[in-house]
């Protein structure tokens, strides 16, 4: 049965590919002759709801029944931390996920800045629907902190050794990788779960243990720990730190891309204006493919930020006695109220009751380990950093990096690489953005940058 036959029969453009899988496989595990099959498409169309568990056709009902669901009268609402320095951009892009048929809680985190579909620092919840844009491009984007055995003095009296580690330690660019691939037990995951996955995996072997470009980075640095801490198993005190941010590299790309070409195919016609938020129903074949994919890039960025600091820290033969990591652009599957549902985190840490995190500043300023303090309200969220107040274009007019380099050294961070679009002076101010989520997180300690390295080739970001 082809496309022009389905069409006949009612089913809409938006899941003819769905309907001639499902054709497809009741064809092939069934006795069902042709015409049969075609009375049951059209019952289908007549009557989504009474099909939805159906073992060939159950995803083309669940499809329709989609399709049929109309916009809510009143979009959910949501909640904005930090509203003085959010633009009008970012609440216009919230409202419209907001909009969303399958939306049910939202939140606005106060380094939120304008992203693709959901702005960046956007928290949604949905029922039983997966968003590729509101999890990103860069999918588990995320945050990592080491603390080292090695003496904060040794950050003066042995800097080059530490610059040779960061230097040696990983790469970045878009498309940098490793000539001698690294070895991680990732690579030993099932790779096949999509079509993507698969003929990704050798070039995501190249770049595990690299770094990317835009706002990825690797440092050094100072860590102040106020009060002992028993979960960090750390005493009160001054520690080296390794830092890094980056996130599942070209592969997490690639998946990103294509199952939101899958999700905008689905799209039905009076739902185009959320071409950047198509979704895909969770119970959906798509939606499964996308869920095992995106869990293997959330294992694949975790694994990548392993190999980045075992790498630096065993060139600089130093050790690790205790570190926090944490996921930022990635969906969970979470308990809110009385029913489980979708929670896309783009931009946003999570920070449920005890959870720590990383919340990093700016080449120049401080990054802090937090701990959640489960805020219903903000979908157990935080801020993921500072958040952007500049464009790149713009920073790339008002900047020389060679300037502000120099003015940096002069504060006593020396930066390897980096490029104009990343200076401080394009972000908000960190010491604001936690000022304005203290009822979200509490501060651990702090860490401050001291030798840094991020993409200075003007490639463009893939986060």
């Amino acid at each position: 049965m082809n496309s022009r036959q389905l069409a006949k029969l009612g089913v809409p453009d938006g899941v003819i590919k769905i309907a001639i899988n499902a054709v497809q496989q009741a064809a092939s595990s069934s006795s069902l002759p042709n015409r049969q099959i075609q009375q049951i498409v059209k019952s289908i169309v007549e009557r989504p709801n009474d099909y939805v568990e159906d073992t060939h056709f159950g995803a083309l009902a669940r499809a329709l029944v989609q399709q049929q669901q109309v916009l809510p009268q009143d979009p959910i609402t949501y909640r904005t931390w930090g509203e003085e320095e959010i633009d009008e951009a970012s609440h216009s892009q919230m409202r419209q996920a907001c909009e969303l048929p399958a939306a049910t809680a939202a939140a606005l985190m106060p380094d939120a800045h304008v992203g693709y579909g959901l702005p960046i620092g956007g928290v949604l919840a949905c029922d039983q629907v997966v968003i590729p844009y509101a999890v990103g491009v860069d999918i588990a984007c995320r945050m990592k902190l080491s603390v080292l055995d090695t003496p904060p003095k040794s950050l003066k009296t042995k800097s080059e050794q530490y610059r040779s580690s960061l230097e040696r330690g990983t790469k970045f660019g878009v498309g940098s990788h490793w000539s001698r691939p690294k070895q991680h037990r990732v690579m030993d995951q099932d790779w096949t779960v999509t079509k993507i996955t698969r003929e990704k995996k050798d070039r995501a072997w190249q770049q595990l243990g690299t770094s990317g470009s835009g706002n990825h980075f690797a440092e050094f640095g100072i860590l102040e720990l106020p009060t002992n801490d028993s979960e960090l198993g750390l005493e009160a005190g001054r520690y080296v730190a390794l830092m890094s941010h980056s996130g599942s590299r070209g592969v997490g790309a690639a998946v990103c891309s294509t199952y939101n070409h899958i999700a905008c195919a689905q799209l039905p016609k009076r739902y185009l204006k959320f071409r950047y938020l198509a979704w895909l129903e969770l119970a959906s074949q798509a939606g499964q493919e996308y869920w095992a994919a995106m869990n293997l890039m959330g294992d694949y960025a975790a694994a990548n930020h392993d190999v980045i600091h075992q790498s630096v820290t065993q060139l600089l033969g130093a050790q690790i006695i205790s570190g926090v990591e944490n996921h930022h652009n990635f969906a969970w599957k979470e308990m809110h109220g009385d029913r489980e549902v979708i929670v896309h985190r783009k931009g946003a840490t999570p920070a449920g009751h005890g959870t720590l995190g990383v919340i990093p500043g700016s080449m120049a300023d401080p990054a802090f380990i937090v701990r959640g303090r489960g805020n219903a309200q903000s979908l157990n969220s935080a801020a993921h950093g500072a958040g952007r107040r500049m464009s790149r274009k713009k920073a790339k007019q008002r900047y020389r990096w060679n300037s502000v380099r120099q003015e940096l050294l002069n504060r006593g961070v020396h930066v390897l690489s980096a490029g104009a679009d990343e200076v401080p002076g394009v972000y908000k101010n960190i010491e604001q953005v936690m000022a304005r989520q203290t009822d979200l997180v509490e501060t651990v300690a702090r860490f401050d940058p001291k030798i840094v390295k991020m993409c200075d080739d003007g490639s463009k970001p893939e986060d």
